[in-house]
């Protein structure tokens, strides 16, 4: 997101190397030192020690005075120096090593001419690259300058390219002429547009999810006979093995419904008898016993906390048989209590929309990940788990909640254009709420102008939330979503599209059917088990290679210190 990027040049043909030259370094450190973006550049090599000195060459670079004496004591011979450095702190890695040596010292002198600044088309230093599958290298320059959440994407935003899939797209922006342009945000199941795939279900007045996780696992719609089959199936596996709940993982001395979770599916590998087996048979009974059964320990999870907080005996609820997923899932939170049936589909369109959202999602990249050597299922989909807990993946939706309760406490009129603008100003600023400066629910790393989840849940919970009286607090999160990018760019001066997504609107949607917070991420986690499944046979039975992505190294080599010859303080951590 840093205009001053084209700054950067193209790869020269002979090494893959980017080009920066005098004017481009000074024009890139204008814009840093520019008081509307100052702390938004940030240098950030892999080792902080290169970090350091790449940060000084640019500061020098800054100051600098032309004409200046380039004296071994002068300020353009120290920044000479420093550059030489630098050539020979990073590693070229290709060609051959020795090869690679000879090119850094080479650059160094290059470096070294002219007074130290005119360096023409010469690299300033050796730049990291990757290596792509068509042998090119292609250098990436520019990751030494974006800020550290952007690792793993390209210049534009983009992410980088680790394979091909088969089962979903997420479409937010279409690539015209090498460059990123914003577009209306879909999302596509093994063809189908999400929009048809929730609402046709809805408009018949029945429960869309099975559907849905029947064409991800299979890669087909169902007929009604298949459908019913398949229902059925997930329903049969919702009891657990004799003697599970007796080693059933209890409340400790921090409880995590997720980590649960986790610990769950590791624990019923113990109970399958062939659980290393990867056969396609296998792996359909591994994740239907999946669907049926997290439901469940998600609510397990959350009523032997309780228990244990209220010192109370733990009552395991009964499956109740012929319930869809989103009806499992409102029995066994609410009880006694019950649901009704529009509640129901409400949780069955949240379902539908979280089933999927591609392989490059960081938990079912990790579900591909542990898939792709070769290890059991339950092993995978306990990983994808813990990666959906995080606070920057499955996390996110409940510290949107927070938000919008701080929001609604502090702005007095929510119809109020102004006044609620000012505060989501603050917030920006890091003045209000959490103080990091970010409002929660916008912005995505794929969508641009729009994201289709987001869409159609406002459309769903409108009806909804008028039943239950909360239209104004619906109508303020709908004013946020407007509101919220133009304050962005007036705060931060930020210049590309975003857009709400659907994290804005989920909690809410929680809220009304009564789930506790604490169950937010679990049935995430829940409805995401179709596309962990999906993602996991399409990687054992796709390229049957593991994956195995490299680091570029970034360290000077050391010579061994006898331990009482060191100093007191590592200088790793200093």
């Amino acid at each position: 997101g840093f205009p001053w990027m084209d700054i950067v040049a193209p790869a020269t043909p002979e090494r893959g190397i980017k080009v920066l030259d005098e004017n481009g370094i000074r024009e890139a450190v204008a814009y840093c030192d520019n008081a509307s973006v100052a702390g938004k550049c940030k240098f950030v090599p892999a080792s902080g020690a290169a970090s350091r000195m790449f940060k000084d060459i640019f500061a020098g670079l800054a100051s600098l005075d032309e004409g200046n004496d380039p004296g071994a004591d002068s300020s353009v011979g120290k920044l000479a120096a420093k550059i030489r450095d630098f050539a020979f702190y990073t590693e070229a890695m290709f060609g051959d090593p020795a090869d690679s040596a000879a090119y850094r010292k080479d650059v160094a002198e290059k470096v070294l001419t002219d007074k130290g600044l005119n360096y023409g088309s010469n690299p300033k230093g050796v730049i990291r690259f990757h290596r792509y599958p068509d042998g090119e290298c292609r250098t990436a320059f520019a990751e030494h300058l974006v800020e550290a959440q952007d690792y793993m994407r390209n210049a534009d935003g983009s992410g980088v390219l680790v394979g091909l899939t088969t089962i979903s797209n997420v479409h937010g922006y279409n690539m015209v002429d090498g460059k990123l342009v914003p577009d209306e945000g879909d999302l596509i199941y093994r063809g189908y547009h999400i929009r048809d795939l929730v609402d046709n279900p809805q408009k018949e007045d029945r429960f869309g999810y099975e559907e849905i996780a029947y064409l991800l696992i299979s890669g087909a719609l169902p007929t009604r006979d298949q459908l019913a089959d398949f229902k059925a199936r997930i329903d049969s596996r919702r009891e657990f093995p004799t003697d599970f709940l007796g080693v059933f993982p209890r409340r400790t001395s921090y409880h995590s419904i997720m980590n649960v979770m986790a610990r769950s599916i590791l624990l019923l590998y113990a109970f399958d008898p062939t659980p290393d087996d990867t056969s396609p048979t296998h792996e359909v009974d591994v994740a239907l016993s999946m669907l049926g059964r997290l439901p469940r320990i998600a609510a397990i999870a959350q009523a032997a906390d309780r228990a244990a907080k209220n010192n109370e005996c733990l009552v395991v609820p009964a499956a109740e048989p012929g319930f869809s997923m989103a009806e499992t899932v409102l029995d066994i939170l609410r009880g006694d209590e019950g649901f009704t049936h529009e509640e129901a589909m409400m949780l069955d369109v949240m379902l539908m929309l979280h089933a999927e959202h591609g392989g490059g999602n960081n938990s079912t990249f990790s579900c591909r990940v542990l898939s792709s050597s070769g290890t059991d299922a339950y092993s995978a989909y306990a990983a994808a788990m813990g990666s959906l807990k995080g606070p920057k993946h499955g996390g996110a939706n409940f510290k949107v909640g927070q938000m919008i309760d701080d929001i609604a406490a502090h702005v007095e009129k929510w119809d109020d254009d102004d006044e609620l603008a000012a505060y989501l100003a603050r917030i920006v600023e890091g003045q209000a709420f959490d103080k990091s400066g970010l409002i929660y629910g916008l912005g995505h790393a794929v969508y641009t102008l729009s994201d289709p989840r987001a869409q159609l849940v406002k459309r769903y919970a409108r009806k909804l939330a008028k039943n239950k009286g909360q239209e104004e607090r619906l109508d303020l999160i709908e004013r946020i979503e407007k509101l919220g990018p133009q304050v962005m760019r007036d705060v931060k001066g930020t210049k590309k599209p975003i857009c709400a997504n659907i994290d804005l609107y989920t909690g809410f949607v929680y809220s009304m059917l009564g789930i506790p917070q604490e169950m937010y991420t679990p049935i995430f986690a829940i409805a995401r088990m179709a596309g962990w499944a999906s993602h996991r046979m399409e990687e054992l039975y796709g390229s049957s290679r593991i994956i195995r992505p490299a680091y570029n190294s970034y360290m000077p080599e050391n010579e061994y210190v006898p331990i009482d010859e060191r100093a007191k303080v590592s200088r790793i951590w200093a």
